[in-house]
């Protein structure tokens, strides 16, 4: 087998991205029961310890220090939810990018629909989130999603404008980095079904295209949300980097097939491995 290429840092770039949002959905015992399920099949699954596929979960905050800790003996990495924009101050209730880093978290996810829909979150509020993860040394998983159901050159149009509207207002602050965009459909999320795989590689081409030829974004890489879940990965084009996962992960057996199916769509060994 083919080492992975490396990046500019000598990082291994992974060749698929597999991403878990558990929400508001577990306590905190069940969540901790979660990452020791996952851990114990991720830290034998050879895509996972060779670094080709990016396995990452975000639990809720009170979770995120444990659940860092025990993925991360797996080879997963573990992010928060939602960021604030300031590192620290009176901000009560918020939580910022500087413990998030410091309790091992990696990744920070912005702009969801929910957070949108829920709490009024506009382009620039996420765009000062994503500089705040930026900042911090985590990685964004910026969410997109055009509203209502329409042609995938709409769909495309509309979330390229989301993603243009944040990075340009990090940058703005002098804040840039790998991004992962996580594309996801309003119009999907919670849906019975997600939309149709065309539709899905339609829109992530272009999304994908777009998102690459930005200064600073080569090795940034767009994944699919939105009712994703086994089955799915194997109908995608390649420039699908990957799946944002919600309730079809729950059980840590669906994440394990999905694993395998990302790594039998990249003709990678599949299984897990025993491990020392």
């Amino acid at each position: 087998m083919s080492l992975p290429a490396k990046g500019p840092a000598g990082q291994t770039q992974p060749k698929a991205i597999i991403g878990v949002s558990l929400k508001m959905y577990f306590g905190y015992d069940r969540t901790l029961d979660w990452c020791r399920d996952v851990a114990g099949f991720a830290a034998g699954h050879p895509a996972v310890r060779s670094g080709e596929i990016e396995l990452f979960a975000l639990p809720s905050h009170p979770v995120l220090a444990e659940a860092a800790r025990v993925l991360g003996a797996a080879g997963v990495a573990s992010g928060a939810q939602d960021i604030f924009w300031k590192d620290e101050g009176a901000f009560t209730g918020e939580v910022g990018g500087k413990i998030i880093a410091e309790v091992g978290g990696r990744y920070a996810e912005v702009g969801h629909a929910e957070r949108r829909r829920i709490f009024g979150e506009d382009d620039d509020v996420i765009g000062l989130k994503t500089a705040a993860a930026f900042r911090n040394g985590l990685t964004p998983v910026l969410c997109v999603g055009e509203p209502a159901r329409g042609t995938a050159a709409d769909a495309a149009r509309y979330c390229i404008r989301e993603i243009d509207a944040v990075l340009n207002r990090a940058e703005s602050l002098g804040q840039s980095g790998r991004t992962i965009v996580a594309y996801e459909p309003q119009w999907a999320i919670g849906a019975a079904e997600p939309a149709t795989p065309s539709f899905i590689s339609d829109v992530i081409r272009g999304l994908d295209a777009h998102l690459r030829s930005r200064p600073g974004q080569a090795d940034s890489r767009v994944i699919y949300g939105g009712s994703a879940g086994p089955g799915l990965i194997g109908q995608l084009d390649s420039a699908v980097a990957g799946l944002f996962l919600g309730r079809f992960a729950h059980d840590p057996e669906a994440l394990r097939t999905i694993l395998d199916e990302t790594s039998a769509r990249l003709g990678l060994p599949i299984g897990t491995e025993a491990t020392a």
